[in-house]
């Protein structure tokens, strides 16, 4: 038995590292390749934006096929057409050539099944190490954010070599295209079991709208997934504002625009070493210890980055806020998991990814702004105050008090107070069964994983935003 679970959490792994490494190449490559085809700024951040839209509102509706369906088989269907959307740019460049047009249709179908593919891998994770010791998850969630560190780190480098060395061709896109193929077939390796859900009455059509109000019921009930989300939610559109506005502008003033890349880098590399001693420290110090000590360590990074004392001040600050946010990624995530019934995961993971997803949109404007009229010193101290804020307003929560045990200490007393209400979703609209006191079933998977708005990410997932 014990055989079998370490093989398969290897084949996810494998599987997972697989998808985001293609992703990461192909974040750098289409880019270049949108410019190249149409020599337009706005039609690259046009793509962008619409793909990250129908990403967050599919990313919604994905949950329902999530808790419908064998979440293995789901997650390998997603990937594998995935995998022909991405294929079918360089088919087309080929016989017409890509235009704006193809672009926008083949991005959006591309985000159409990326978001149901990205929930079920996600919701796969927990039921992997469900009979282990609970240390078990803490590992395999630490692990899986590290190793996401790792592929955004070396992702966009490869991408960007590989522009370096063959231009900015489609066919590199054969990259992408191929490891959606192959981490759909480590994906099928998986034990079927892992995916299984439990049976539910009623059409899917008929159904859906009902259980999206079930899940959202159990959210809004939730003061452990409320404030992780929110915690999330507002790291990530901080950090995305940070690492595609403040900092470039910050070091192309300075005249040492390099610094750019290495800073993201030290954010990224930061994260890993974070998650990695979380890793091997998992069940030997308290959650609630990792998580001051990451909510102190964010707020002197961002303090670092807000105050631009000096570039290496920035990058260093840049260093110990990846650091930091290792553990709380890892700690969000686990929290995440704990407090949702395995019926409801799919759905609510999709609904935390669809608002991670759309947090940066609320932020990234504003805050170039702010940098444009006022000044990058004004945007860096609105940026560092708003994380600051947020990591004293964490540490002050009641519900981030008893992270070991949330459900059974009252970390989540309102879910649980709700719990046979909101828990079942059978087709006559009667509960299956309670989750006593908002004890969770099995485990569940982190929002997000990763990742960051790899959103390999989601509540829970911050260093990679």
């Amino acid at each position: 038995m014990v055989g079998t679970v370490r093989r398969d959490v290897v084949v996810y792994l494998g599987s997972y590292g697989l998808g985001l490494l293609g992703n990461t190449i192909g974040g750098v490559v289409l880019p270049l390749l949108v410019l190249a085809r149409t020599g337009d700024v706005l039609a690259a951040g046009l793509l962008a934006t619409t793909s990250a839209a129908a990403s967050a509102v599919v990313g919604v509706l994905a949950g329902v096929l999530v808790d419908r369906f064998n979440r293995r088989t789901v997650s390998v269907v997603a990937n594998m057409l995935s995998a022909l959307s991405v294929a079918a740019l360089p088919v087309v460049d080929a016989l017409w050539g890509l235009d704006l047009g193809w672009f926008l249709v083949l991005g959006v179908l591309g985000a159409l099944v990326d978001a149901p593919g990205m929930t079920a891998h996600e919701v796969l994770l927990p039921n992997l190490v469900r009979d282990q010791p609970k240390t078990a998850l803490d590992r395999l969630v630490a692990t899986r954010e590290a190793l996401a560190g790792v592929l955004v780190l070396a992702g966009p480098g490869i991408g960007g070599l590989l522009v370096w060395l063959l231009g900015a061709s489609s066919a590199l896109l054969w990259i992408t295209a191929g490891t959606s193929a192959l981490a759909a077939l480590l994906t099928l390796a998986l034990d079927r079991r892992a995916g299984e859900v439990t049976p539910s009455e009623g059409s899917l059509l008929r159904r859906a709208g009902a259980d999206l109000v079930v899940s959202w019921r159990f959210m809004a009930r939730s003061r452990v997934l409320l404030g992780s989300t929110a915690v999330s939610a507002v790291f990530v559109a901080v950090l995305t504002a940070l690492q595609t506005t403040v900092m470039p502008a910050y070091f192309t003033r300075e005249e040492l625009p390099g610094l750019t890349g290495l800073t993201l880098s030290a954010l990224a590399a930061g994260g890993i070493v974070g998650s990695v001693v979380y890793a091997a420290a998992a069940g030997r110090v308290r959650r609630r210890v990792w998580f001051v000590v990451g909510m102190v360590g964010t707020a002197l990074g961002i303090g670092l980055i807000g105050a631009m004392i000096s570039p290496w001040a920035v990058l260093g600050g840049a260093a110990l806020l990846g650091a930091a946010n290792g553990p709380i990624g890892a700690v969000l995530g686990v929290l995440a998991i704990e407090v949702t019934p395995d019926e409801l995961r799919g759905r609510v993971i999709g609904a935390q990814n669809s608002l991670l997803l759309a947090a940066p949109a609320l932020t990234t404007a504003p805050i170039a702004a702010v940098a444009a009229g006022a000044g990058l010193e004004v945007a860096g101290a609105l940026v560092a105050g708003v994380l600051v804020v947020t990591a004293l307003v964490a540490l002050g929560l009641p519900v981030f008090r008893t992270l070991d045990d949330p459900v059974h200490a009252g970390g989540d007393g309102d879910a649980g107070d709700g719990g046979a209400e909101v828990a079942g979703s059978g087709s006559g609209g009667e509960p299956r069964g309670a989750v006593g006191g908002g004890s969770a079933v099995g485990a569940g998977a982190s929002a997000g994983g990763g990742t960051g708005v790899d959103t390999a990410g989601g509540a829970g997932s911050t260093t990679s935003a």
